[in-house]
């Protein structure tokens, strides 16, 4: 039998560690089975890794939101939000503005 999502993943990055693409997977893999502090740990080292990866910065606050980190999510929102208008993202730039202000800062 196959190892599990979680074990793959973990392969992928014990062989690359710089793959941002397998630690968003693990990341994922850690907030679907609870483990939101695993997960910070994942998306923060994505963003060390790779601070343009977009998507770690919308996820990485709503799982620090979980953990009851408010002004943690608020600051990755923020780092996200100056991201996405550096790149001309749009639909992630309002993706992480509504973040925030339903956050309430």
């Amino acid at each position: 039998m196959p190892g599990d999502r979680l074990e793959i993943l973990q392969q992928f990055v014990d062989a690359n560690p710089n793959d941002c693409f397998s630690r968003y997977g693990i990341a994922q893999e850690y907030v679907k089975r609870g483990d939101d502090e695993n997960a910070v740990a994942q998306f923060s080292k994505i963003i060390e890794i790779n601070p343009d990866y977009q998507a770690a910065y919308y996820h990485a606050g709503k799982t620090l939101e979980k953990l009851g980190r408010s002004p943690q999510a608020a600051d990755t929102y923020r780092q996200g939000i100056e991201l996405a208008n550096r790149s001309g993202d749009s639909h992630a730039r309002s993706e992480l503005e509504a973040a925030l202000q339903e956050l309430g800062t």
